[in-house]
């Protein structure tokens, strides 16, 4: 089962400091935050980890934390970024390159405190297989962050771009094509939920990401400080709740794996 994501990956990573990209990393930072344990050391796995934003914020906050991924230029860069850290935060990341469907031979049943999967599963066929990798490899009590397109809102993005052979379609099935030009595929959360539930982890919490600004252009760069605060408070409140999480253009789906 060979993801499609490496056919845009050129264009991802040409955008990776846009408006876009800013907001995702930055609200999916602020959701999981109020799910990780005060005080504790964890053991994390980043499944696909790409650039590395998500691995470095949490090696600055005292985790170890390896960074799997199949794109040695994305690596690359996470390298790049890890030589402008202090010895002690570039101590606690372990690059590994590999394919995400090789998490379970990768790293033993149990082993990891957290693991993030974001911007992953769109690029599958099926989600099926690395869920049940990622259950695996958590352990008992552990945390899982999952970060998908969003199924159930898939019309709004090329409606609001006025796209109207897209939007309709997308009321017919979960495949679209997305933003670096790949054909992707969006999960609905109640199926997302019961695969989970399939496997052993339980959702906790969910949350939107992007709900006002996915439809912004490809180049949009990140406003002044002052906007990109109140832009980002935005996001997410909206992000926290009903009616905006719900037609948001990702989905932050937080479980847990029950303590033994």
């Amino acid at each position: 089962m060979r993801s499609t994501f490496a056919e845009g990956e050129a264009r991802w990573r040409a955008r990776l400091g846009t408006l876009r990209q800013a907001v995702r990393q930055e609200i999916v930072a602020r959701q999981l935050a109020g799910h990780l344990a005060d005080g504790a050391v964890l053991r994390v796995l980043d499944v696909g980890c790409g650039q590395g934003t998500q691995a470095l914020r949490l090696a600055r906050l005292g985790h170890a934390v390896t960074g799997l991924d199949g794109s040695p230029a994305l690596l690359g860069d996470l390298a790049r970024s890890l030589r402008d850290e202090p010895p002690a935060v570039r101590d606690r990341v372990r690059p590994v390159l590999g394919d995400a469907l090789s998490t379970a031979d990768l790293f033993a049943a149990g082993s990891l405190d957290v693991v993030l999967c974001h911007g992953v599963l769109m690029y599958l066929p099926d989600p099926g297989p690395l869920l049940a990798a990622i259950a695996r490899v958590t352990a008992p009590g552990g945390l899982v962050s999952l970060l998908v397109r969003n199924g159930d809102a898939l019309a709004m993005r090329p409606a609001l771009l006025g796209d109207w052979a897209a939007a309709s379609g997308a009321f017919e099935g979960c495949g679209y094509l997305n933003r670096i030009g790949v054909q992707a595929r969006a999960d609905r959360l109640d199926d997302l939920s019961a695969g989970l539930a399939a496997v052993g982890l339980v959702v906790e919490r969910w949350y939107g990401v992007r709900v006002f600004t996915d439809a912004v252009g490809d180049e949009e760069p990140v406003p002044d400080p002052d906007v990109f605060g109140l832009l980002l408070d935005c996001e997410e409140r909206a992000g926290r709740g009903d009616p905006y999480r719900g037609v948001a253009a990702l989905l932050h789906i937080v479980a847990r794996r029950p303590p033994a």
